[in-house]
């Protein structure tokens, strides 16, 4: 299902949803950031979904992320909530969500890199590299915070 981002723009959807998402920002030894190329709209980010029944947020983490990228991880620290009311998420089925996602930092535990459903590319870039890819700014943000240390972000 393809999807439509929209940031800080006036001519956005109204949104219909609001779903509990993750995601984590993933450094390997020599400080890379595990990245995937997403498939619904083809911008690079760090890997997460959405929450699902049943689940705490750290559980959904480790299952999202081995999910698209074939790497198990251990959830270490809270990055932040990201609450944005004007990034919303337009998908091809008339779900307009507005994003509210959990994001924290994780260890690489195991795992071989791999591509999913949902990762096209799957990826380790230094912070210079990142710089190069096709990222949202709600993504950017995440991985500038979750770079940084110190106090929980949020919105």
């Amino acid at each position: 299902m393809g999807r439509t981002d929209y940031f800080h723009d006036p001519a956005a959807p109204r949104p219909n949803t609001i779903k509990v998402a993750v995601s984590a920002v993933i450094l390997d030894d020599s400080g890379r950031i595990l990245m995937i190329r997403r498939t619904d709209n083809d911008r690079y980010a760090i890997p997460g979904g959405g929450l699902e029944a049943g689940e705490t947020v750290s559980e959904a983490v480790v299952r999202e992320v081995l999910e698209e990228t074939g790497i198990s991880v251990e959830v270490t620290e809270l990055v932040g909530v990201f609450s944005n009311p004007d990034h919303v998420i337009a998908y091809d089925d008339g779900e307009v969500r507005q994003e509210f996602s959990i994001c924290f930092r994780a260890l690489p535990t195991g795992g071989t890199l791999r591509t999913s459903d949902e990762s096209k590319e799957v990826l380790w870039v230094t912070p210079a590299e990142a710089e190069s890819l096709d990222i949202h700014p709600s993504i950017k943000l995440r991985i500038t915070r979750g770079l940084e240390s110190g106090t929980p972000y949020f919105t």
